[in-house]
């Protein structure tokens, strides 16, 4: 990641690397906006080919190669969205940035962001330990079918596997799980740069479940975490064992319905909707409500530098 963000801006002319580059502790640092906004950064549309390749490598760092492609996926729909739209919004697969907070060359602590409609990716580097939150993946339209089939989908795996944890494990474990028989408008942690975890009703805890019922709730959680490049995932992985999990789920069980569910555990919230444009508009979001941004590796870094 120092490599990549030092080449990334290197790559860049002045005016560039002004627009992308900011002070550690600006308050934007801990900012999170999957919306079409403006934002801080350099945009990809005002960046010759190099630099563009440039912020492309430094994402994928941060991401595992079946993530990076749901992510660029993702930045591709900005142009089926607005035919979709009949061109009025002038969306385009240009409209992301990236920002970088610090000096990657020669700092301790630092922080990148790539971002834009339905993408938000923020990785964090203390004495490079890196806290690899949030990760915000969406998609919009969730699903373009082609004489009945799905030709693009790039978050079906997580809608399925859901489902089929939702089917395993029971009446009696729905009933627990099953928080609301209407699912929110958007996923609950929003954009907010903090999240006063828990989030209620937990919904049924996976102690409760059966050994199929737990087995598929621990493959939607390493789903979740395997969007991170392998070591960075195995490193949460075993952040997290151990720790009791809940599942939670809000809206129609009925494939195409609007729905949502969430898994909650020891700093670990994931989220996902598909509530909007009738069921056919999809959030997604690993968060660590306790150190998301780099809460733990900051934490960490004080500590030793005042130790």
């Amino acid at each position: 990641m120092r490599r990549a963000a030092t080449a990334l801006l290197t790559a860049l002319d002045e005016p560039a690397r002004a627009a992308a580059t900011h002070a550690f502790d600006d308050d934007r640092r801990r900012w999170l906006e999957y919306r079409p906004r403006p934002r801080p950064g350099v945009c990809l549309a005002d960046l010759d080919v190099a630099g563009r390749k440039a912020a492309h490598r430094l994402l994928a760092t941060a991401l595992s190669p079946a993530a990076y492609a749901q992510a660029m996926t993702v930045v591709a729909l900005e142009e089926v969205l607005d035919r979709a739209e009949g061109w009025r919004r002038g969306r385009h697969s240009g409209d992301y940035w990236v920002a970088v907070f610090g000096d990657p060359a020669r700092d301790d602590r630092w922080t990148w962001r790539f971002e834009g409609h339905h993408l938000s990716v923020t990785m964090t580097v203390a004495d490079d330990q890196v806290s690899p939150a949030p990760v915000f993946l969406g998609a919009n339209p969730a699903t373009v079918r082609h004489a009945g089939r799905p030709v693009s989908r790039p978050l079906g795996v997580e809608e399925d596997l859901a489902r089929e944890l939702l089917a395993a494990i029971g009446p009696a474990g729905r009933a627990a799980a099953i928080v609301a028989d209407e699912a929110p408008a958007d996923i609950i942690s929003a954009t907010r740069p903090s999240v006063a975890a828990p989030l209620t009703p937990l919904g049924v805890p996976a102690g409760r479940l059966g050994p199929t019922g737990r087995a598929l709730l621990d493959q939607l959680v390493a789903l979740y975490l395997d969007r991170l490049p392998a070591e960075l995932a195995t490193k949460e992985a075993d952040r997290l064992a151990g720790a009791e999990r809940h599942f939670a789920w809000a809206g129609s069980t009925r494939p195409g319905g609007r729905h949502y569910y969430r898994v909650q555990g020891d700093d670990l919230l994931i989220e996902y909707d598909n509530t909007t444009d009738d069921g056919n508009h999809a959030h997604t979001v690993l968060r660590r409500p306790a150190s998301d941004f780099g809460a733990d590796v900051l934490a960490a870094h004080h500590a030793d530098a005042h130790r």
